[in-house]
């Protein structure tokens, strides 16, 4: 330790010898005597070692307390030994920066990670619904394929929301935008929620857009499917769904039990689910969450209007190419 702090101190040791040097040259070129020169030699050499040892001893104090910190990096905040001079301060507030930086990141992780954790524990509760209601059906005799099919759907349904869950959260690039027939997507998705409204008896009118619009199909699907399946959800028997185009807006309104005026601000955030959703126990706060992600990504932007026992319109922008080029 002498040694390292010696070496770093070389320079001002290289100046004290040439000053001397000096000095002694001077006093020899005017016949001083020597012992005047070796005199303050010795003087300056006896301030010089105890300013040497103060030196050294607050350069052995600040490398201990740099180890014990090197020791403890895990820590995010850490009190660091006091600068030394402009150049030692900017160096600790870069560090201090750093760690500021390092900390934000750690709790970013943590609320991800604890985000995650709560939407898997909901969505495994949420998936053995249908799981326990095939295993039933399976046990009767008289086990329809209809009611089969309808709670294997609910699987699939809960699969793809996790999948689309994950890769919004790592910000997927995942999207292929090219031109596709609006009214075939509609076509598709009423297609595959169709033993669901066989089912519940409900009716589903659709009224072609005759819309091309520029976007990514599966994405897509994954919203207009989503407002189906809740469309479904929370309509009673005998209701009715309706999809139709409105100017640049796909519309999908219901005659469902309706939301309530003070959960409709909150309808999109994450986790949500409402006094329906809490009433109905069927509800993850997910699905309407990651529509409005997808279609932010998208260009475009969904709105609610609804009223308790009165339904629900649910308003999809789908915005012409050039914008969701932009």
């Amino acid at each position: 330790m002498l040694i390292s702090y010696i070496k770093r101190q070389y320079k001002l040791i290289l100046m004290l010898a040439l000053f001397a040097v000096v000095f002694a040259s001077v006093f020899a070129l005017y016949d001083l005597q020597a012992e005047a020169v070796f005199y303050a030699a010795s003087l300056c050499l006896l301030i010089g070692l105890v300013l040497f040892f103060v030196g050294y001893r607050r350069y052995l104090r600040t490398h201990r307390e740099l180890k014990r910190l090197l020791a403890n990096v895990e820590e995010l905040s850490f009190c660091l030994p006091p600068p030394q001079g402009a150049l030692e301060a900017d160096y600790q507030a870069l560090v201090r920066s750093l760690c500021q930086d390092r900390a934000r990141i750690v709790a970013e992780g943590e609320d991800r990670s604890k985000d995650m954790l709560d939407y898997f524990t909901l969505w495994v509760h949420q998936i053995k619904t249908p799981v326990a209601a095939m295993s039933l059906l399976l046990q009767t005799e008289e086990a329809s394929r209809e009611a089969m099919g309808a709670e294997l759907l609910k699987i699939e349904q809960y699969v793809e929301m996790v999948l689309t869950y994950l890769r919004l959260g790592g910000d997927s690039t995942d999207y292929v935008l090219r031109r596709c027939s609006l009214d075939e997507l509609v076509r598709a998705c009423a297609r595959r929620y169709a033993k669901l409204f066989v089912l519940k008896k409900i009716s589903l009118r659709f009224d072609e857009t005759g819309r091309s619009v520029l976007t990514d199909e599966k994405w897509l699907s994954f919203v207009v499917g989503q407002l189906l399946s809740n469309a479904i959800k929370y309509t009673p028997e005998g209701g009715e769904v309706r999809v139709y185009g409105d100017g640049q807006t796909l519309v999908v309104s219901d005659t469902g039990i309706g939301i309530r005026e003070e959960d409709l601000p909150r309808v999109f955030e994450k986790g949500f689910t409402g006094q329906n959703g809490r009433a109905e126990k069927k509800s993850t706060g997910i699905g309407l969450y990651l529509c409005r992600r997808i279609l932010d990504k998208l260009g475009g932007s969904v709105s609610i209007v609804s009223r308790p026992g009165k339904g629900t319109i649910v308003r999809v922008l789908l915005p012409e190419g050039k914008q969701v080029l932009e």
